[in-house]
């Protein structure tokens, strides 16, 4: 009973090896016609007019990932003095973190770290 499931898993498995090589197979013959398909003498004129239609190189990991425009990356701000007199001078105003952050151009976290390094944070109870 045993021998023949064994057997038998053993054909399958020579079916699905043969029905992959089958589909690799069909698809490399596919895809090496596909420069003359599209009118291209040769495959590097193919892969040359793919790349320019679809924007070129990478840029990177993840690139492939977001669809629709690029976000440009912000610049690092630079915390000064006056940037935390500014955020210390917003705090006692009664102003929220993120209407801080918009005021001054900085990150709310970067907010949140002024405001702990000034000691103007309450500890939680």
């Amino acid at each position: 009973m045993v021998t023949a499931k064994i057997k038998e898993l053993a054909a399958t498995k020579a079916r699905v090896a043969s029905l992959e090589k089958s589909i690799a197979d069909q698809l490399n013959k596919e895809l090496s016609a596909l420069p003359a398909k599209f009118g291209f003498d040769n495959v590097a004129a193919f892969v040359k007019a793919v790349k320019a239609a679809g924007g070129g190189k990478r840029k990177g990991r993840g690139a492939a990932k977001k669809a629709g425009p690029a976000k440009k990356r912000r610049k690092r701000a630079v915390i000064t003095d006056a940037t935390r007199a500014e955020v210390k001078k917003l705090v006692e105003a009664g102003k929220t973190g993120a209407a801080i952050a918009k005021t001054v151009g900085i990150s709310l976290p970067s907010v949140q770290n002024i405001k702990k390094a000034l000691g103007l944070v309450g500890k939680k109870k």
